[in-house]
C-alpha cells in the first residue's frame, strides 16, 4: 500500500486497518500490495490484420490467384492451339492453391464447343473434350461468333483499364439488355481487397455496358 506516492510502513498499515474496522470508508485492509497498487493502463489491442477480415470468397481468391503462374491470355492461346480453327469463348480460374487450372472453352465457326483444361502453373493444355449440343444451340453460338468483332483479349484490356487487377474469368454471351447484341463478361480481382469486379463489354463496339462489384 502506498500513501501520497510513498511506501507505507507496517505501523501505518496497522493504523489504517484499525480505522477501517471502526467504520471508515477504507476497505480491503490486509490485502496484498498488488491489490492496492494503482491499476496499470491496458494497452489497446493491435488492429486486426487485413486477412482476418476477409470473407470466404475473398480468402479463396487470395489463396488461389497468386499460385496461378499462367494468365487467362496464355491459357486461351493454349486452348485455341489444341483445337485448330477455333476461337476462344470462355476461361475461368479454378482449382486449389496446390493445383490451380483454367477451365477454358473454344468454338469452331459452326458453333461446336470444345472444353480444354489448362494447367495454371505449366500452361500445358489437356486433351480437348467436345461438348454435345443441339443444332439450335450451335447456331446461336455461331451467330455470336460472327457478331463478335472484339476479341477476348481486347475485352479484358477494356475491363482492366477500368479496374487494375487480375482477370479470373471471361465469357462470350448475350448482352443482357433485351437486344440481340453480344457481349463479353469479364471478372477482375483486385489484390488490395480481393473483391471481384465484373464488367459487361459490348463485343462489337467494346463499350462498357455495365459493371458490378462482388464483395462476397
Amino acid at each position: 500500500m502506498t500513501r501520497y506516492g510513498r511506501p507505507a510502513g507496517p505501523r501505518a498499515i496497522g493504523l489504517v486497518c484499525a480505522v477501517a474496522a471502526a467504520g471508515a470508508l477504507l476497505s480491503g485492509c490486509g490485502n496484498s500490495e498488488k491489490e492496492s497498487a494503482p491499476k496499470r493502463a491496458v494497452p489497446a489491442s493491435a488492429p486486426a490484420s487485413p486477412s482476418s477480415s476477409l470473407n470466404a470468397e475473398q480468402a479463396q481468391r487470395k489463396a488461389l490467384i497468386p499460385k496461378a503462374k499462367v494468365g487467362y491470355e496464355q491459357a486461351l492461346k493454349a486452348a485455341v492451339a489444341a483445337v485448330p480453327g477455333s476461337k476462344a469463348i470462355a476461361a475461368e480460374l479454378k482449382g486449389s492453391p496446390a493445383s490451380p487450372y483454367w477451365s477454358t472453352a473454344v468454338a469452331t465457326t459452326d458453333g461446336t464447343v470444345h472444353t480444354v483444361r489448362v494447367d495454371a502453373v505449366s500452361g500445358k493444355a489437356e486433351q480437348p473434350k467436345t461438348e454435345s449440343g443441339d443444332s439450335g444451340d450451335k447456331q446461336q453460338l455461331a451467330d455470336r461468333l460472327s457478331k463478335a468483332k472484339v476479341t477476348a483479349q481486347q475485352a479484358a484490356q477494356t475491363a482492366t483499364d477500368k479496374t487494375k487487377g487480375t482477370v479470373t474469368s471471361i465469357e462470350l454471351g448475350d448482352a443482357q439488355n433485351g437486344s440481340d447484341a453480344v457481349a463479353w463478361t469479364v471478372g477482375v480481382v483486385t489484390p488490395d481487397n480481393w473483391n471481384e469486379t465484373t464488367y459487361g463489354i459490348d463485343a462489337a463496339s467494346r463499350k462498357v455496358l455495365w459493371m458490378h462489384v462482388n464483395q462476397d
